[in-house]
């Protein structure tokens, strides 16, 4: 009987203090709409504060969510401001980190392109990806390319579901499903008409 108590009490503990992923109780949906929630209100003062530039005068910009990666880890935004004459594309990173004590907490940092690095940045994408869909084709999965957009190191490869873009930058590896990238484009793109 006291094996049997002995037995159950450590099973009892070892549950208890079980690690779960938090990435397998969150859906794919779930994660989108968080990403794209928190990307908005976090990247607002991001906005003014590192790229339009704090002033003591009342200043206007509009800040929209294109589209957030199915893994959660990247989300785009469009952002305009009349009184600056600026608008262009924030790409917001996410990523998992552990602490010392073993706790886990999520990362992120955002990245401004202007209006024309967007366009040649996500063009380049674009004609990378369409340059080599017959080499990438060959053996999904296998087959990759990359390059360099300035300081984000961009490698693309095919899998079961399309393209896959993986973006690493100041410390993130990002991955941007060719489904989040294309509704990132075509809203931009839309946006500055």
């Amino acid at each position: 009987m006291k094996k049997l108590l002995i037995v159950f009490a450590l099973f009892l503990s070892i549950n208890s203090f079980a690690q779960v992923n938090s990435a397998q109780t969150v859906s794919v949906w779930q994660a989108k709409e968080y990403s794209k929630d928190i990307s908005l209100f976090r990247a607002k003062y991001f906005l003014f504060n590192r790229v339009l530039g704090v002033s003591e005068d009342i200043k206007t910009f509009e800040l929209i969510p294109l589209a957030a990666s199915s893994s959660g880890e990247l989300t785009t935004l469009f952002y305009k401001s009349e009184d600056f004459k600026k608008e262009g594309l924030i790409l917001g990173f996410y990523g998992n980190y552990w602490n010392d004590a073993g706790v886990i907490y999520q990362g992120y940092s955002f990245k401004n392109l202007t209006k024309e690095e967007a366009i040649e940045f996500m063009d380049k994408i674009s004609t990378s990806i369409g340059d080599n869909s017959k080499f990438m084709g060959k053996n999904s999965d296998n087959n990759n390319i990359y390059f360099k957009y300035k300081d984000i190191d961009v490698l693309v490869y095919y899998s079961g579901t399309g393209a896959i873009i993986r973006l690493f930058w100041n410390g993130f590896d990002s991955t941007w499903d060719g489904l989040a990238f294309d509704r990132s484009k075509r809203r931009f793109e839309k946006k500055l008409k």
